[in-house]
C-alpha cells in the first residue's frame, strides 16, 4: 500500500529546490493559511490566490494551493471577513484549504521563474543580475564498503552531491578499512553481534552545495548499506554558485529591439508590451527579472546589457534608463505566470511518482488590466 502523502512531504520536496533561506528579509513565504500536517490528495498551483482562484479549488476539491505571490504580504490587523482579503481567508478556512507561497526564493532558485524567463528567450551563459551571495559549499566525507561505492557516489550525485562547473559525479576516493563492533539490539549488514569487524571500505569525498545538503544526505542514508553510517561535513570557505534574482545572458544571435520584443511578447504569452530605444537597434545582451524590477536599472546597465525586460516600469525610471541608453521592454507583472506549467511539472517529477496526487495549474485569469 502506498504511503499517505502530507502536505509535509510536498514541502519538503519543494524546499529542496526552492529553499525559503533564498527569499529576501522583508519577503513573506512559506505557510500563508492553513495547515501542512494534513493528507494531501489535489494540489494546484497558481501565480496569485485571488477570490476567483480559491473558489476554482473549492469547485475541484483541492487540497493544496501552491502560489508565486503571497497572499499575506502586507501584515494584517485584523481579519474581516467583510473585506476582499478577509473573504479570501474565510472560504480557505471553511474548506480546508492551505495555501503556501514561494515568492523571492522561487525567483532566485536555479529553474525558478528568472531562469524559465531566460530560458524561453533562448538567453545563454545566464548569471544572476542581482547577486545575494553565493550557495555555501560542504565537504562529505563518507565510509562504504568497497563493493557498495559505485552505487553510493551515483546516489550522492544525483542528489546534487560533486557538481565543479560543468562537471558532475567530482568526487575523490581512497581504500582502508574499517573497524566496528556490532553491540546487542543491531542488525549489521555486514558482521555479527559483539565480534570485532574490519572491512575493506572506500572513503569517498565530494562537494556539497549547503542548498542540496538535506537531500544529498537523505541519499546517502537511503543508499548506504549499513544501519549507521559513518560520515564527515567539513564547511568550506570556496565560494559556491552565485545565487540572487534576474538573470543577464546573450541571445544566440543579435537581432534588433522590435524583433526581441514581439519574441517576448510571443514566448511570454502577453499581448503587448511598452518598450523604450530604438526598435531597429541590435540587440545581444539582455537582462530579465520577473515581477517588479525598475529597482535594478543600474545593475542592468553594469551588466552590459542593451535591453532589460521587466514588469511595473514607472514613467520617470523609464526615463532615467533612456537617457544612460539601457533599452527596456516592459512584458507586465503577469508574465511571470510562465512558471506555473513549471511548478506543476516539478511536483509531478518529484512528489508524485505512484499517481497518488492530481496537480493542476489553475485556469483562473488573475492579470487585472485590460489591452485596448
Amino acid at each position: 500500500m502506498n504511503k499517505t502523502i502530507t502536505g509535509v512531504d510536498i514541502i519538503r520536496a519543494f524546499e529542496e529546490w526552492s529553499p525559503k533561506s533564498l527569499a529576501y528579509d522583508w519577503d513573506n513565504v512559506g505557510l500563508q493559511v492553513g495547515t501542512l500536517n494534513k493528507p494531501v490528495q489535489k494540489v494546484m498551483v497558481t501565480l496569485d490566490v485571488l477570490e476567483n482562484v480559491v473558489d476554482e479549488a473549492i469547485e475541484k476539491g483541492v487540497d493544496l494551493i501552491i502560489a508565486h505571490h503571497p497572499l499575506l504580504f502586507i501584515k494584517l490587523k485584523q481579519i474581516n471577513f467583510d473585506t476582499p482579503k478577509g473573504r479570501i481567508v474565510k472560504k480557505l478556512i471553511q474548506h480546508d484549504i492551505t495555501v503556501y507561497a514561494a515568492h523571492t526564493n522561487l525567483d532566485a532558485a536555479k529553474g525558478g521563474v528568472n531562469d524559465v524567463m531566460a530560458d524561453l528567450i533562448g538567453l545563454t551563459h545566464t548569471q544572476p543580475l542581482v547577486s545575494s551571495g553565493s550557495d555555501n559549499l560542504v565537504k562529505l566525507t563518507v565510509f562504504v564498503p568497497e563493493g557498495n561505492a559505485d552505487d553510493l557516489r551515483n546516489a550522492l550525485s544525483e542528489a546534487g552531491a560533486g557538481f565543479i562547473g560543468n562537471y558532475s559525479h567530482c568526487t575523490y576516493q581512497l581504500s582502508g578499512q574499517g573497524t566496528f563492533k556490532p553491540l546487542e539490539g543491531t542488525n549489521p549488514h555486514i558482521g555479527e553481534q559483539d565480534k570485532l569487524e574490519v572491512v575493506d571500505e572506500k572513503r569517498i569525498e565530494t562537494i556539497v552545495p549547503k542548498s542540496k545538503l538535506a537531500a544529498v544526505l537523505k541519499s546517502m542514508h537511503a543508499s548506504h548499506p549499513y544501519e549507521e553510517v559513518a560520515y564527515d561535513l567539513y564547511p568550506l570557505l570556496n565560494e559556491g554558485e552565485a545565487i540572487g534574482v534576474g538573470r543577464v545572458g546573450d541571445l544566440e544571435s543579435s537581432m534588433s529591439l522590435g524583433e526581441l520584443k514581439e519574441w517576448v511578447k510571443e514566448k511570454f504569452d502577453v499581448p503587448a508590451v511598452r518598450f523604450t530605444g530604438d526598435p531597429d537597434k541590435k540587440v545581444k545582451r539582455v537582462a530579465v527579472l520577473g515581477g517588479s524590477g525598475e529597482d535594478y536599472i543600474h545593475q542592468a546597465k553594469r551588466s552590459g546589457a542593451d535591453v532589460y525586460i521587466t514588469g511595473d516600469m514607472t514613467f520617470h525610471i523609464a526615463q532615467d534608463a533612456q537617457a544612460m541608453g539601457l533599452a527596456l521592454i516592459d512584458s507586465g507583472h503577469y508574465s511571470e505566470k510562465v512558471i506555473v506549467p513549471k511548478l506543476a511539472s516539478f511536483l509531478e517529477e518529484t512528489c508524485n511518482p505512484d499517481n497518488q496526487l492530481t496537480i493542476i495549474q489553475s485556469a483562473s485569469h488573475t492579470e487585472p488590466f485590460t489591452f485596448g
